[in-house]
């Protein structure tokens, strides 16, 4: 059966009823007729069983048959991750790959190097695309639930909130902490954080300033990786040593 994953508010008792972008993908995308049976997610712990009872011009409806809290999430920490805007479609990639990934929240933000910048007027526009990006591979990687995803913020703003247990900032010029010996050094956290910075990296300044919010500054070796790919590497690692890929 197909899983998606809808708002909690769409289900009023022993149904659900689907509209807007899923409805399309569902009816004109995936040409689901009457009597497919789907599992529906809240994206918030429970999952629904049904059947599709109706299809209308602007909606259809799943009848439900059986609702269940969904299974015990994977083992290891929560991981956010704190991505440095990159150009073009990049965060897409992004988004798409961590989320397979496991990741439990994604903060875009903004730091001095950042050459994208996302117009005030189009961020609402842009905020919506991604979610549906993020939505679309949790369906696909069969998880239970959809990470969280943040309006776009400014490094200050994005320190100030970071209170992860352990907070690890990926930075080509740091030389010393490598990160097995980082990893090796503490015991299991109930979060992380991990911080890429943008095309440009993040400046002495900042990774100062990160340093005093508690981040540590580690390397990956000799190699320069680019920031939609930094990230992808880390959080593998991190599931391989701390979660469920190990």
């Amino acid at each position: 059966m197909r899983r998606f994953f809808i708002d909690e508010n769409a289900i009023t008792e022993d149904q659900a009823v689907i509209t807007g972008n899923l409805f399309c993908h569902m009816t004109r995308v995936l040409r689901l007729k009457i009597g497919t049976r789907v599992i529906l997610s809240d994206g918030i712990g429970r999952r629904h069983v049904g059947v599709i009872d109706t299809v209308g011009r602007e909606n259809l409806v799943v009848r439900l048959e059986e609702s269940s809290l969904e299974p015990t999430r994977p083992t290891g920490p929560l991981i956010t991750l704190y991505q440095g805007l990159p150009k073009g479609s990049k965060m897409e990639f992004i988004l798409q790959k961590c989320t397979e990934l496991g990741v439990d929240s994604l903060v875009p933000f903004v730091a001095g190097r950042s050459v994208a910048r996302l117009p005030a007027n189009r961020e609402g526009e842009r905020l919506e695309r991604w979610q549906r990006i993020v939505r679309e591979a949790a369906r696909q990687s069969n998880r239970a639930t959809v990470p969280d995803l943040k309006p776009v913020m400014e490094l200050p703003e994005l320190l100030d909130a970071a209170d992860q247990t352990v907070k690890l900032l990926l930075w080509e010029e740091e030389k010393s902490n490598r990160l097995k010996s980082v990893l090796g050094s503490v015991p299991l956290p109930e979060t992380v954080a991990v911080m890429v910075g943008p095309e440009g990296g993040l400046s002495k300044n900042e990774v100062a300033a990160a340093t005093r919010a508690g981040f540590i500054p580690v390397t990956l070796g000799s190699r320069i990786l680019r920031t939609e790919t930094a990230g992808i590497a880390l959080l593998a690692i991190l599931q391989y040593c701390w979660g469920d890929m190990g």
